[in-house]
């Protein structure tokens, strides 16, 4: 008798119109960042991946683009192999060899400057690093501008580094190089591309 295994289960249902849905919010959260975007909790993985973090990469991910993983998702056997069958995607252990980071707790978060920052020729060769954190529209304040941004944007969040203020602005200095965050919560998502400017809100 065949047993069933989270390996093998928990991916997209319909993979063609629900990977669109989540491509699709990634981009529209690309192009307009801090705008927090409904995402559908297509995927089930095993834990320590959450249902965000698995739908995006059971999305985003494929047999040509390499992942790393935080520590805890990298010691669980049944997380690691749910994404390899589910993405095809290639583990490494060198965060410099990235091309997508998922994270699932922010302790576990490396400095943004450890991650590929992407080459002259091809900046977007840099890591995209998805993360997982405790809220979005709640928390910590920050003033957002930049492309995708009329003016400024306010953005609250909770569950950044607590120097993220000191990283992001090393990592808007190399423009175009740097890395691209993806922040994921409770079925909603946002991104902070390289490009934006973020100051925080005092109070």
């Amino acid at each position: 008798m065949l047993h069933s295994s989270p390996v093998f289960e928990g991916g997209l249902a319909d993979p063609v119109t629900e990977a669109q849905s989540v491509f699709h919010a990634v981009m529209h959260a690309m192009a307009n960042p801090g705008c927090i975007q409904p995402l559908l909790r297509a995927a089930t993985p095993p834990p320590p991946l959450s249902a965000e973090l698995g739908t995006v990469a059971a999305t985003l991910l494929d047999h040509d683009t390499t992942v790393w993983c935080d520590a805890e998702i990298a010691a669980d056997g049944n997380a690691c192999d749910w994404l390899v069958f589910h993405t095809g995607a290639p583990r490494v252990d060198e965060t410099s060899q990235a091309q997508f980071a998922l994270v699932g707790n922010v302790a576990a978060l490396p400095k943004l400057a450890v991650f590929s920052q992407g080459e002259p020729e091809f900046p977007d060769r840099s890591t995209t690093v998805v993360l997982a954190v405790a809220s979005l529209g709640g928390g910590q304040g920050f003033a957002l501008k930049g492309p995708g941004i009329d003016g400024e944007r306010v953005f609250h969040v909770d569950g950044l580094p607590q120097d993220f203020i000191e990283q992001w602005r090393e990592n808007g200095a190399q423009y175009p190089l740097g890395v691209d965050l993806v922040l994921v919560c409770d079925g909603t998502l946002a991104a902070l591309p390289r490009t934006t400017r973020i100051t925080p809100l005092e109070g």
